[in-house]
């Protein structure tokens, strides 16, 4: 793994550190001013690489905490769905590893078909303007 001068030392550091990150993009009201994101918490944490990040979230110690944070990074992003305009929130979802296709999770299941009966009534249509009658 690539050495890195991360700001923590234990899992204890790293989770104030992480709330540190998201208190300071708050403002007076609560309201996130800045947004959070995952570069944002990587850079605050003292990451130099989302590679570097990526591999300390797979470190057992580190794991929950850093994958807690990037679930918050998602709920925020989430929660910018309901404004206007949320391409860019669909976008960052899509990189974080959402996927707009439903998924069938049952075992062994087959595509299933559905069959449409086009059953006609009332007038036949006309096939020429001087069959319409007025």
């Amino acid at each position: 793994m690539a050495k890195t001068k991360h700001r923590f030392n234990n899992c204890e550091s790293l989770n104030r550190l992480i709330d540190e990150y998201f208190e300071r993009s708050k403002n007076d009201t609560g309201k996130n001013a800045e947004p959070v994101t995952l570069t944002g918490l990587a850079i605050f944490l003292g990451f130099t690489s989302k590679e570097v990040f990526d591999q300390y979230e797979q470190i057992v110690k580190y794991k929950e905490s850093l994958m807690r944070a990037r679930f918050r990074i998602m709920a925020y992003y989430e929660s910018r769905l309901h404004f206007p305009s949320p391409s860019g929130a669909i976008f960052a979802l899509k990189s974080m590893g959402w996927d707009e296709k439903v998924k069938d999770t049952r075992s062994g299941a087959k595509p299933q078909s559905l069959t449409v009966k086009v059953i006609e009534t009332g007038p036949k249509p006309a096939s020429a303007e001087k069959e319409v009658a007025l």
